[in-house]
């Protein structure tokens, strides 16, 4: 097989061993690879593998068709289709995945949009339902909202009948985010006026949460899930006194195989439908070839996107 290889900070192809699945796992040829956030950080030195994922190849999300399973699997066989999440060695023309972290692929949907679905759609799930217990009727803010996790939470926000408000930086996406089921979309300096807010999933970080934490309802859940604006805030505990609120805040990646494999089944029974029906999309801001991955990270750091960048093999 080919990889994309972090080489100090550098992004290489390179041929590589197949990987050899393991009694539980599903050997897959790779069709597509979303590129997320993680990815970056993992190339910045900021972010390594977990134990057991490869150490120097990225990619979190896959799909593609799978072509050899271990001796304890019992859902999937060779030639099916599959998308779904694993530690690292993703951005590769072969894989290896738990059955346990992969779903079957609508036959609706594209190699790019299964490729860039499981990760974003999985955090904002995990996020707002699992975490934030959303209910209908409720004021959700989503900040940096035209990002991967953020186009998947207004629309899961949207479909359980959330009021959701989105802030979005670059004006000329915020009518795409309506488009996609969010009540109002506005400028990030904005956000906090349009509050209080029972729930709000924070994409952006240090520059956005303060004032997030400040337009909060009574009994307000704050859930992070991003912080590429930086980690680090000046917190007034008085707005979480005041309005009784809950912050916390999440990753997928290196949770444990049952974990991680609940979040995926949860995924499946609940937010597939939605997507195998329309009622849900995966937008994908442009596609890439696997070999062209240094192109793909720079579209993907450059901003100003819509969704999903992502790998195709």
């Amino acid at each position: 097989m080919h990889a994309v290889v972090i080489d100090d900070g550098e992004l290489r192809w390179e041929e590589r061993p197949d990987p050899e699945p393991g009694d539980t796992e599903l050997l897959v040829d790779v069709r597509a690879a979303g590129l997320n956030g993680a990815d970056m950080s993992q190339r910045a030195g900021r972010y390594p593998a977990p134990p057991g994922s490869p150490a120097d190849i990225p990619g979190l999300e896959i799909a593609g068709e799978v072509v050899a399973v271990g001796a304890a699997v019992r859902r999937f066989s060779p030639g099916d289709r599959v998308m779904g999440l694993l530690g690292g060695g993703g951005h590769a023309t072969r894989a290896v995945i738990d059955e346990l972290h992969a779903m079957p692929v609508p036959a609706s949907l594209s190699w790019p949009e299964a490729g860039g679905f499981c990760e974003v759609f999985a955090t904002a799930f995990d996020a707002i339902f699992s975490n934030c217990r959303l209910r209908m009727g409720e004021r959700m803010l989503v900040t940096g909202a035209a990002g991967g996790v953020g186009v998947a939470a207004v629309q899961l926000g949207a479909a359980a009948g959330a009021r959701v408000v989105a802030s979005v930086r670059d004006p000329a996406r915020r009518d795409e985010v309506v488009a996609l089921g969010a009540d109002l979309v506005v400028a990030p300096d904005e956000a906090s006026d349009q509050g209080p807010f029972d729930v709000a999933l924070e994409l952006v970080g240090a520059a956005s949460l303060p004032s997030v934490l400040g337009a909060l309802a009574t009994g307000a859940r704050v859930w992070v899930v991003g912080v590429g604006s930086g980690a680090q805030i000046e917190l007034n505990l008085f707005h979480l006194m005041r309005s009784r609120a809950r912050l916390g805040g999440s990753t997928i990646r290196a949770r444990d195989r049952r974990e991680k494999a609940n979040v995926v089944a949860a995924v499946e029974a609940q937010v597939l439908p939605l997507l195998a029906n329309g009622k849900v999309r995966v937008p994908v801001c442009e596609a890439y070839a696997m070999e062209d991955a240094a192109a793909a990270y720079e579209r993907f750091v450059a901003g100003g996107k819509l969704g999903k960048v992502v790998l195709t093999a």
